[in-house]
Formats: structure tokens, C-alpha cells, sequence
């Protein structure tokens, strides 16, 4: 089988890696012009961990992991209001962080050790796309072309592939009501190593994250807003938009702001839900978040990929030469999983950014009520972050 994977993230070089396995001839291409370093941290919650083992990603993941011990909730001064620890008295949670960077590094070493896709390609991206009942033609930005017997969107939320294949995105996205924004920041003198600290204003969320490199840390703003189309590719308008927002949040907001305008890893988007009709349509098969992304508010984008990857490369072997029947167990697999672990845990943005400093309070009570382990292990349950039965492929 020849395949195509568009993106180089962590759900396309996850299912490279099993496919090569499996002996399916793999083209990878990637808008970006090299493998991107760093990023934010991403955990493997739920069921992704146990795939991560059986994918034999583990001992990778494990020299790279991220030891956050917990979080510290401060005031505009940088005081403790709440001290929430990831120990319940009987080990690590069962979440795993990692930097994106890190994680996509270990799934190129293990291709690579896999005996590598047959053609990997940076600084490329698909423009055109063509199916009939027996493959792909597909035209590449490079000016090249080629056939395929089934393409892999997993080139993101604003999939270009899936836009081809299904249809503007604007029939099964779903504005959350705010933004994200991203970046990395060098190491504040007050940080507390091991914490991922966070300050929160009316409408707008700040949060300091450990990174690999301990002479950085990685920034996280949560804003809640209304959608505003010219912000959408605007640099210079988002990042307004951000110090607007935060402009009367004091503790380590003012560094932050004064690092963003020369972060080059700095990203901004919209807070979405996508529910497409369906994970595939001919030939052409959605995964990641061009798939399901539940908003990084869910907290299992990367787990979802992992699982993802894991079961359509699976079905994919299982079904040699019957195509159509591999998507369709494909979907019936994942519809359930995906269901629970797009749910956003502790409600949405309404909840997590409050638009009042009462609403901030009682947020605050919240979580104090919400910190025991026994609590925290009911909510886990509730939220969908348990792990699921889901089949073992050879």
C-alpha cells in the first residue's frame, strides 16, 4: 500500500512509525521547512500511555519527560492562593508530559530505527487532490505529483487536505469562546522549578509551564472573547489583542508581553471543537486534531493522536486489500473514545476564565474543594481520562 501522510506532527509521524512497520510504503510531507524543536508540553493521558508502551515509544518518552510536580495558583503580586500537587500519595498521576519537540524527536528515531519512511519531505505541503475508486492523485506545492492508495490528514485543525476532501471547515467547527496563545519565555528569577504557575485576571489566564530547557519555560494564555475574524493570521493584531487582555494582570505578565513580540515560536489561535460527519470519505482518512480536535482545553489532543495513529494503522494491517472495511472499523473504534475524551474537563472556557473577580473566587473555592486525591480521581473518571479497552493489533 502506498500512503501519504500530510504533517510531520505528532499524529502523522505516529502513524508513519506503525505503518512502517506493518511494510506500507510511506511518504511524509510537512509544511514546515525542518523538524520543529521544543513547543509546549503535551501529556499522554488515559489509554495513550498503554499504547505508547505497546508502540515501544516509552523508554524515548521517559529520558525526555517533564517532572511537573504540581500547580501554584498566584495573586497580581506573585502570592499563593492555592497549592495543588500531581501526588496522591501513592505515586505520579498517571500523566505523562513532554515537550511536542521532544515527543516528535522520539518518533523520528523510532522510524528511523524502523527502517524509515520511503520518502520524508520538509517544506512541502499538498495543493490539489484528486480521488477515484482505486487511489489519490495528488499535486504537491514542490510542483511535483504522485499516486497514492489512501491519504492521511493529520496536517492539523485548519487542514488543508480535509478542506479538499470534505468541505469548508466551517460546516463542523465549533468556535469554544476564546483564544490560545503560546510561546516560550527565558526563566524567571522567582520561578519555582518542577510548578507550572498561573495568574488569573477577568477574561484572560496566564500560566508558566516547566520546559526541557531550564533556562526557558513555556507560556500559556488563555483568553475569552467573542470571535474576531481579523485576528485570524494577523500577528501584529493577536498579539494587541493579548496585551490588551492582560494589560492589568500584573505578577510575570509584563515580562511575558515584553518576550511575546520576539518569541519565534509564538502561536495564537481560536478555541475549537471539530465534529466532522465522518472520519473518512473515499480514500482520504482525517486524524489528529484535522479530526477531532477538542480544543487544548481538553488536555488530550496528543493522546488522542497516539490512540488514533495506533488504531488506523492497525485496522489498516488487519484488512489487507479491503480499504473500505479498515476505515469503517476505524471509526467504530474511535467514535466512542473520542466522544469521552473531547469532553473539557471542569466545563468550558466559561468556567476556566471567569468574567468577574467573584467569579475568579469562587473559582478558586473550587479548586480547593476539587484538590483532595479522592475527588480528583472521581473527577478523572467523570471528565473521560480513564483508560479505555481498546484492541491490541499485531
Amino acid at each position: 500500500m502506498r500512503v501519504l501522510v500530510s504533517g510531520g506532527g505528532i499524529a502523522g509521524n505516529s502513524v508513519a512509525l506503525q505503518l512502517v512497520r506493518t511494510g506500507a510504503d510511506v511518504t511524509v510531507v510537512e509544511r514546515a521547512r525542518q523538524q520543529r524543536d521544543g513547543g509546549q508540553a503535551v501529556g499522554l493521558r488515559g489509554s495513550s500511555p498503554r499504547i505508547a508502551e505497546r508502540m515501544g515509544l516509552m523508554p524515548g518518552i521517559d529520558r525526555h519527560r517533564l517532572h511537573v510536580r504540581g500547580m501554584v495558583d498566584v495573586d497580581g503580586r506573585g502570592r499563593e492562593i492555592l497549592r495543588t500537587s500531581f501526588h496522591d500519595g501513592t505515586g505520579p498521576l498517571t500523566d505523562i508530559e513532554i515537550t511536542r519537540g521532544d515527543l516528535n524527536q522520539v518518533l523520528l528515531e523510532a522510524i528511523s530505527a524502523s527502517g524509515g519512511v520511503t520518502d520524508y519531505r520538509y517544506g512541502d505541503h499538498v495543493v490539489s487532490l484528486e480521488q477515484d475508486d482505486t487511489g489519490v492523485e495528488i499535486v504537491f506545492d514542490s510542483g511535483s505529483s504522485g499516486r497514492f492508495d489512501l491519504v492521511i490528514a493529520a496536517d492539523g485543525v485548519r487542514s488543508a487536505v480535509r478542506r479538499m476532501a470534505f468541505g469548508p471547515e466551517e460546516q463542523f467547527v465549533r468556535y469554544l469562546g476564546g483564544y490560545m496563545s503560546f510561546f516560550t519565555m527565558p526563566t524567571p528569577e522567582s520561578w519555582e522549578p518542577g510548578w507550572m504557575m498561573a495568574h488569573a485576571v477577568p477574561n484572560a489566564s496566564i500560566a508558566l509551564r516547566p520546559d526541557s530547557d531550564p533556562a526557558a519555560c513555556n507560556v500559556m494564555i488563555t483568553l475569552r472573547a467573542a470571535a474576531d475574524p481579523a485576528l485570524r493570521g494577523d500577528v501584529a493584531a493577536q498579539q494587541r489583542f493579548i496585551r490588551r487582555m492582560l494589560a492589568d494582570a500584573g505578577w510575570l505578565a509584563p515580562a511575558a508581553l515584553e518576550t511575546m513580540s520576539t518569541a519565534a515560536d509564538f502561536v495564537f489561535d481560536e478555541l475549537v471543537r471539530l465534529d466532522p460527519p465522518s472520519l473518512s470519505k473515499g480514500r482520504v482518512v482525517l486524524l489528529g486534531d484535522s479530526g477531532f480536535c477538542g480544543s487544548p482545553m481538553t488536555g488530550r489532543g496528543t493522546a488522542m493522536a497516539i490512540v488514533g495513529a495506533y488504531v488506523l494503522a492497525g485496522e489498516l494491517a488487519a484488512a489487507p486489500g479491503d480499504l473500505g472495511s479498515a476505515l469503517s472499523r476505524y471509526e467504530a473504534t474511535m467514535i466512542p473514545f473520542l466522544q469521552r475524551a473531547k469532553r473539557i474537563p471542569g466545563g468550558g472556557i466559561k468556567s476556566k476564565v471567569p468574567a468577574t473577580q467573584f467569579g475568579l473566587g469562587l473559582a478558586h473555592l473550587r479548586l480547593k474543594a476539587f484538590a483532595s486525591p479522592p475527588v480528583r480521581q472521581v473527577l478523572r473518571r467523570l471528565s473521560g481520562d480513564q483508560v479505555e479497552e481498546l484492541p491490541v493489533y499485531r
